[in-house]
């Protein structure tokens, strides 16, 4: 005798429906009337924020004679880089601009890491004075730069310093790594101890702590102040006016102030200049805004 089998009769109503979906894949978050309303308004308000960049770029473009004719918030002409060509020869702009991005580079690079080692010192290290010490460093962070114009000149004097480009990136690399050091510090002192204790029993030292546990994790912070250093140390003017006298070492911004204040340019030279020295920051922020955002929603991704 044969044994017949019966097989289950299959689910018509499994069939029918079709293959199971997950309901949270696929699914889009759709945006209601506020979600617009709050993008119309974003687009608005950055249209009005690129209204002076693009009178600016409209100002470079003409020439004296459409900026009189015309006035200063009508379009131009033509394309006229007589402004642009004439203030980069009358300044030497190319060298200028070396001197700025020589000093802005090297004074972000140089604070973020001073920054560092101060605030494992403060943060991890917990160094004897440490409240006093972060004290000190917030109120450095408030003195005005006109109160340390007169000592630093005189000591940058007395160290044969003075008018030198390595005088601007000691100053700045202090100045800003004061701020680096009091962030940073607050940020190490929350570090997880059982991870510090467990690179010890590893046999970790102190640089093998820093470099290999504490630095991947502040590294997006250190991306953040790299680009705030460098566009704050880029529009300086005070010290670098008091401290670049010749002007093989000055930088855009004092270049700027010291054509103008000789009254050597008309309003299209004037845009012009401020155009050139505009440029080089936005460019840099924007290669650097993906790091920059980054950095500032790393501290709340756990």
């Amino acid at each position: 005798m044969t044994a017949i089998i019966a097989e289950p009769a299959p689910d018509r109503a499994a069939s029918s429906r079709g293959p199971r979906r997950d309901p949270r894949r696929g699914r889009r978050r759709r945006r209601g009337p506020s979600a617009y309303a709050v993008l119309a308004a974003l687009a608005a308000l950055a249209g009005i924020m690129l209204i002076p960049f693009v009178v600016v770029v409209f100002n470079a473009l003409k020439t004296p004679a459409e900026y009189a004719e015309d006035g200063p918030l009508a379009p131009p002409g033509g394309v006229h880089l007589d402004g642009i060509t004439d203030f980069w020869e009358r300044v030497g702009f190319g060298q200028v601009l070396l001197n700025s991005a020589l000093i802005s580079g090297s004074v972000a690079v140089l604070a973020v890491l001073l920054s560092v080692l101060n605030a494992y010192a403060l943060g991890i290290g917990r160094i004897k004075g440490r409240t006093w010490m972060l004290a000190l460093l917030l109120l450095a962070n408030t003195l005005p730069q006109e109160a340390l114009v007169y000592p630093l000149y005189y000591l940058a004097k007395q160290l044969n310093l003075y008018d030198t480009r390595i005088s601007v990136i000691i100053v700045f690399t202090v100045i800003q790594s004061a701020f680096g050091t009091y962030l940073l510090s607050s940020v190490l002192a929350t570090f997880p101890r059982p991870l510090l204790e467990a690179a010890r029993i590893d046999g970790a030292n102190r640089w093998q702590i820093l470099w290999r546990v504490v630095f991947p994790v502040v590294r997006p912070t250190m991306s953040v102040l790299l680009v705030f250093f460098f566009i704050w140390t880029w529009n300086e003017f005070l010290i670098p006016l008091v401290f670049l006298i010749s002007q093989d070492n000055q930088t855009v911004s004092v270049a700027l102030g010291v054509l103008q204040g000789q009254r050597m340019m008309d309003a299209t030279m004037s845009s012009a200049a401020s155009l050139l020295g505009l440029i080089p920051t936005v460019a840099f922020f924007l290669i650097f805004q993906r790091t920059l955002s980054r950095g500032l929603t790393a501290g709340a991704i756990k």
